[in-house]
């Protein structure tokens, strides 16, 4: 035996340290089934001996065992092996492979950096080396690359391999509920009928509801269950019936196993999204198309891949951003996400008040740059015409919706029978599976059969149970429909306008049927005047036109303002009563302003009063006015605003205003005061003019006398 030492090496202050021995395999798989890598690990020990180190200075570090070290994270032999370099107490270590502790360059560089600096010597089945010597350094670097490369080719040749597997259609993984792996290879629908029928309804029932809420809303409230196929290791591949859940019903929507597809390379990782100590983070699922292989018609299917990816296009439909139209929601705003801008061709966006019908479709535009709005309607008028021609498009169909109707009811009243008897049959199955289960046990033997027992009661009592469910089911609904039933829902259909109002039609139900027969509608504001002007664009690509007479704040927005005064001037001057003129406007067609859809006899008072055509002092007159005082419709007058303009003002202490002793008000206003309320008038209500707007808001205080 050669002498250690003559290999200028091994110094003596190397054999008074520790040698240490690093043993790791990459997986449980290799341990297991390659013990003869792991012995010749473990041989090392006499190796270190052979080279001078006591037995007992020579420590196995075996932690690393089943761990890649393609990373330092969790492996801590590793990280306790950098400690003892650092301390000092490492003489060698030695390896069957010298980059087998590390094989990533930056812990390899790191673990080498240490011994280079601590003076601790690098061994394999090939030499020893030296870190702080240059070319033992140099071929160091090369082995550590080298291995890293090594790592990258094998992953890569076993990744290529996987995918033209795949790509065959042949690789196995675990089948999705409702399909079970076949002895000789491929998939097939699961036998169990009520898993059949379970998932079929899903997607069944996804067509007749507008979101994955609303169909998981349907199958809670009838205590319907769904298959699930568990991925835990302990339980891997079993069934079980659970409550049905959105995770779960999205899983469901969007796998394309269940319309025959066959896919593999879905789970994409973006390393940007990865954080350290976070297992999983990054992972995303691609859709159908972007997957790495996608082969249709190889799977048993439950729905057919034009559904498939009708359903992908509602679902990105419901969601809530700017190019999706989004879910129809309980609002009563009819038009939610059909609704544009006629001017600049943005999507409308809905403000609800205090009150739920008082709803408006505002334009955002360039407020968001400080600008001024683009256009804002009254939703309820918009509403309103477009329901009437919703209703006059849908009368021909009436009838043909009515049968259909009837005939929808019936189906899903049979399907959820279905539902209900599979249910029956198996709690049948299970109570006489645990009978004969009991009666096959020998009497004698008590320990067994207390607990055979006790399985078949609770398989009796479930019995009992689903058939008690089922009777008060059936009972509540029965499978066909009354004559009764069949008259009043084609009563219904006759008479749509009553269907649309009744209180049972809810919010999403009008907006449902809206987006089933319009495509957009646009709206253009005529802001001068009280026109609107709405295009509907039908589904089909037929386009209407309509105008809209929306309500306004004051009757020089109206169209023809000065034909209402002349009216009103001739009938006042005919010496009517308030209320004999307020029928004569109704009959002529006028239509007051706000929300009043006719006159009364306070409008024509106040009209009147406004004009200046009422009997008595006027609220405008400058009887009993000092010098730069006014009437609230004096003060309107002057201005050239409206008197409600004014009265806004005067409850906001806009003005210096006070009551005489009758109670009516006077306002105080010199020349300085009407130039703030022109510029207060004409100054847009904008982010950008905040502080001008609250400067222009405080009022001149009236001189004293």
């Amino acid at each position: 035996m050669t002498d250690p030492l003559s290999s200028g090496k091994i110094k003596p202050w190397h054999l008074e340290r520790c040698a240490f021995v690093y043993v790791r395999q990459s997986d449980p798989q290799q341990i297991v089934k390659h013990p003869e890598s792991t012995a010749r690990q473990y041989a090392l020990v006499d190796h270190a001996v052979a080279l001078g180190w006591p037995r007992d200075r020579v420590v196995v570090i075996d932690n690393d065992q089943g761990k890649t070290a393609s990373t330092a994270e969790g492996r801590f032999g590793f990280h306790y092996l950098l400690g003892e370099v650092a301390l000092g107490h490492g003489g060698i270590i030695l390896s069957t492979e010298v980059s087998r502790p590390a094989r990533c360059c930056k812990d390899w560089y790191q673990l080498m950096e240490l011994c280079a600096r601590f003076g601790t010597l690098l061994g394999d089945s090939d030499g020893l080396y030296d870190p702080g010597h240059y070319h033992d350094r140099l071929l160091l670097g090369l082995k550590g690359m080298m291995s890293e490369a090594e790592l990258h080719l094998i992953k890569e040749r076993m990744n290529q391999a996987k995918l033209h597997k795949a790509r065959r259609g042949e690789l196995s993984y675990l089948p999705s509920v409702g399909s079970v792996r076949m002895p000789g290879g491929g998939f097939a629908m699961d036998p169990d009928e009520e898993v059949q029928a379970a998932l079929r309804l899903v997607f069944d029932q996804f067509d007749r509801h507008p979101t994955v809420y609303a169909l998981l809303r349907y199958l809670v409230e009838r205590d319907l269950r769904l298959p699930v196929r568990s991925r835990l290791l302990a339980h891997r591949g079993e069934r079980s019936w659970r409550q049905p859940s959105y995770p779960t019903l999205l899983a469901l929507l969007h796998h394309p196993s269940y319309a025959g597809a066959y896919r593999y390379g879905h789970r994409a990782v973006e390393l940007t999204k990865q954080q350290p100590g976070r297992r999983g983070t990054g992972k995303q699922c691609l859709p159908a198309e972007e997957c790495l292989v996608l082969l249709r018609d190889q799977l048993p299917a439950y729905s057919s891949w034009e559904r498939f990816e009708a359903n992908q296009r509602k679902m990105q439909a419901n969601r809530t951003n700017q190019d999706a139209l989004g879910a129809p929601r309980q609002g009563a705003a009819l038009l939610s996400g059909l609704i544009y801008c006629g001017q600049c061709q943005r999507r409308l966006m809905v403000h609800y008040k205090s009150r739920p019908q008082a709803a408006t479709y505002d334009c955002g535009g360039d407020v968001y740059l400080a600008g001024p709005r683009c256009q804002s309607v009254s939703a309820r008028a918009v509403d309103e015409v477009v329901a009437e021609q919703l209703l006059q498009a849908a009368e021909p169909a009436a009838l043909e919706a009515s049968l259909a109707a009837v005939a929808d009811i019936e189906q899903e009243r049979a399907t959820l029978r279905r539902q209900w008897q599979l249910k029956l049959e198996r709690a049948d199955y299970e109570a006489e599976r645990a009978r004969r289960q009991y009666h096959a046990c020998e009497p004698e033997n008590r320990l067994v059969a207390r607990t055979l027992e006790q399985q078949w009661e609770k398989a009796l009592e479930h019995q009992r149970q689903v058939q008690e469910e089922f009777a008060r089911w059936q009972q509540a609904t029965p499978s066909q429909l009354s004559a009764p039933q069949r008259e009043a829902i084609r009563g219904l259909a006759a008479d749509l306008p009553a269907l649309w109002q009744a209180a049972t039609t809810t919010a999403q139900d009008r907006k449902q049927i809206a987006r089933l027969l319009l495509e957009r509608v646009t709206v253009l504001v005529d802001k001068p005047s009280d026109r609107v002007s709405i295009k509907l664009q039908w589904m089909g690509g037929t386009q209407t036109e309509h105008t809209l007479v929306r309500p306004v704040a004051r009757y020089s927005q109206q169209s023809d303002p000065a034909r209402l005064v002349r009216r009103l001037k001739e009938l006042s001057s005919k010496g009517l009563s308030s209320s004999e003129i307020a029928t004569k406007l109704n009959a002529a067609g006028f239509r007051p302003v706000q929300r009043a859809k006719a006159f009364n006899r306070a409008m024509v008072l106040r009209l009147q009063k406004h004009l200046g055509l009422s009997r008595g002092v006027r609220h405008g007159s400058p009887e009993g006015l000092g010098k730069q005082e006014y009437r609230p419709g004096g003060l309107a007058q002057q201005l050239g605003v409206s008197r409600d303009t004014i009265k806004r003002w005067m409850r906001r202490g806009w003005v210096n205003a006070r009551q005489d002793q009758q109670g009516h008000h006077i306002i105080w206003a010199d020349a300085d005061e009407l130039r703030r309320l022109r510029a207060l008038h004409r100054l847009p209500r904008t982010a950008a003019n905040r502080e001008r707007l609250a400067a222009l808001t405080k009022p001149k205080q009236r001189p004293t006398r």
